[in-house]
């Protein structure tokens, strides 16, 4: 039995990766990928939490600041390589077999996904910025489930698929990244960057479009012939559908426990002016009790994670604030609280 598997897996090493990229950092095997990605769950969980168990917070605004236009810029890089060497210069939508080829233009694709799957590893300091400010409870499941699964998958796209169909989801997943961190930045600098910040609202928007598209373009290869391996299609599929009831799921139970926390202060406050023979607030009359699907998915919060959030008013960062700061730049009591992730409530 394990030399049947020991078998199958030099096969699909040896005889249906990408030989281009053989050589190439991290590629040789999956295991330092996957090693990587359990020491980051290690280090997050465990080890990062005891070490600063008896040293005071960091507070790193000026890191925070560095941190997201650093991410700005090499998400812009990324996006213009994908779209200058492959979906602004001649990709189809419908069908983009790979090109294996060591033409220039080929291998440039391949170097982008190859940069596309460093930058995941990037993105580890999100957390480790949590956990240096002691903000273990935005370190959630979820959380680090996303962060820890995604080198893994971009792998197994660089070591077979470097280039074609699936290079869609990267190039509008590193657009996202630029908005993202963009906002992250302009907030990280403070709170009189607030009036500047009216467009955060969309955010969540443009994360649940970016699922739809991936979803639809992804799909298509089901139902089509075309040269590229439907095998990806369906990982593609399975990983987007997965993370979105998740975090679906995680929206609908932080919700959930915010409207019951409304409706026991507003019974506090029906009570009161009881007690004081005040008049009571009828509540307004609610037209459909069930949300569609459709407007479900407006308002399902948005996909990427945070860095940070606030402490005070006062002292504005990066990324989603406290639960209940109602002053902040970032989200008022109603709109971004249960960004997937980062809500406080996601522990509660």
């Amino acid at each position: 039995m394990l030399n049947t598997v020991i078998e199958g897996y030099n096969t699909l090493m040896n005889d249906y990766s990408d030989k281009r990229v053989n050589n190439w950092f991290l590629m040789s095997s999956p295991f330092p990928t996957m090693t990587i990605c359990l020491t980051y769950a290690f280090i997050v969980k465990i080890l990062g939490p005891r070490l600063m168990r008896d040293r005071k917070p960091f507070q790193l605004r000026k890191t925070l600041i560095v941190y997201n236009l650093l991410q700005v810029i090499f998400s812009s890089w990324i996006f213009f390589e994908a779209w200058d060497g492959a979906w602004g210069n001649g990709y189809s939508l419908r069908c983009e077999p790979v090109d294996y080829s060591t033409s220039p233009a080929a291998m440039r694709v391949a170097r982008g996904c190859w940069w596309y799957y460093f930058s995941k590893f990037t993105e580890f300091f999100d957390t480790f910025f949590f956990v240096m400010r002691k903000k273990y409870d935005q370190v959630s499941t979820l959380h680090v489930i996303h962060h820890g699964i995604m080198p893994m998958s971009v792998w197994f796209g660089v070591k077979f698929t470097p280039g074609g169909h699936s290079t869609f989801f990267g190039l509008l997943n590193t657009f996202v990244h630029i908005i993202m961190y963009s906002y992250y930045m302009l907030a990280a600098i403070g709170p009189q960057m607030q009036k500047y910040l009216w467009w955060k609202k969309y955010l969540t928007v443009l994360q649940m479009v970016q699922f739809i598209m991936v979803f639809i373009h992804a799909s298509q290869l089901l139902f089509t012939e075309c040269d590229y391996p439907k095998a990806f299609a369906w990982i593609i599929l399975l990983h987007a559908v997965m993370f979105y009831f998740l975090f679906y799921n995680f929206y609908q139970q932080s919700y959930k426990k915010r409207e019951d926390k409304k409706k026991i202060a507003q019974k506090k406050k029906d009570d009161d002016d009881r007690a004081h023979n005040r008049p009571v607030d009828l509540p307004a009359p609610v037209s459909n009790q069930n949300k569609s699907f459709w407007s479900s998915l407006t308002s399902t919060p948005c996909f990427l994670p945070a860095v940070t959030d606030t402490d005070v008013c006062e002292e504005m960062y990066s990324r989603p604030p406290v639960n209940g700061a109602s002053c902040s730049a970032f989200m008022s009591d109603d709109s971004f609280r249960n960004r997937a992730f980062v809500s406080k409530s996601a522990n509660a």
